[in-house]
């Protein structure tokens, strides 16, 4: 197997990802700046363009984070990140979609339509006006998500999962590109004391 990897968030949460599993794969380094994920050859790997993608040894093709990483589960089960119960990883599943569509996505779409606008114009559809509006949809789901974390240790109570890995890298990110989260939600607060404590933080 090899995996497209690039600068980013998202593949950054693959990596991030591998390193609570302690697994490692052969990685190829596609240039987004120079928009080569934009381009042929890149584009016969995924024709959407974005990064990362898992190219397995028949050929096949797996993009999108939390697939990529709900396969890679199946491959190496132990420690498991989404699971060891139909329970738990549906528990997983229901705090990954929650946080994806309820905060990073806005959050996201909120600098790519502002602080990113250099960046992404002319490559994705942009909507320069949504921005603010996005980026405080984001900030109301996340003062929710501080509320369902009182008394837990991470997002899914004591299991660390996933959703805990999807959830730091992306705020990482979006802390450094002017959407810093609250320091007042002290619940996620100290989750993310937390999260920089493990050495999985540390990959860049």
């Amino acid at each position: 197997m090899k995996l497209f990897d690039s600068v980013g968030p998202n593949p950054r949460t693959v990596r991030v990802f591998l390193a609570e599993k302690g697994v490692t794969l052969e990685m190829e380094r596609v240039d987004i700046r120079a928009a080569d994920n934009r381009k042929e050859p890149y584009l016969r790997v995924n024709p959407t363009g974005q990064t990362p993608a898992l190219l397995l040894d028949d050929g096949a093709v797996i993009t999108e984070i939390t697939a990529i990483c709900e396969y890679l589960e199946e491959l190496h089960p132990s420690p498991s990140l989404f699971g060891a119960t139909a329970e738990q990883r549906a528990e997983t599943r229901m705090w990954v979609r929650r946080i994806d569509l309820n905060i990073l996505e806005p959050m996201l779409n909120g600098y790519r339509y502002d602080e990113g606008l250099s960046i992404f114009e002319g490559r994705v559809p942009c909507i320069p006006q949504a921005s603010d509006d996005l980026k405080a949809l984001g900030r109301h789901w996340l003062a929710w998500l501080d509320g369902q974390m009182a008394g837990k240790t991470w997002i899914c109570g004591e299991r660390f999962s996933f959703a805990d890995v999807l959830l730091f890298v992306f705020t990482d990110f979006l802390g450094k590109v002017g959407q810093a989260m609250d320091p007042e939600l002290t619940n996620l607060a100290g989750w993310g004391a937390r999260m920089r404590g493990r050495p999985s933080a540390g990959v860049k």
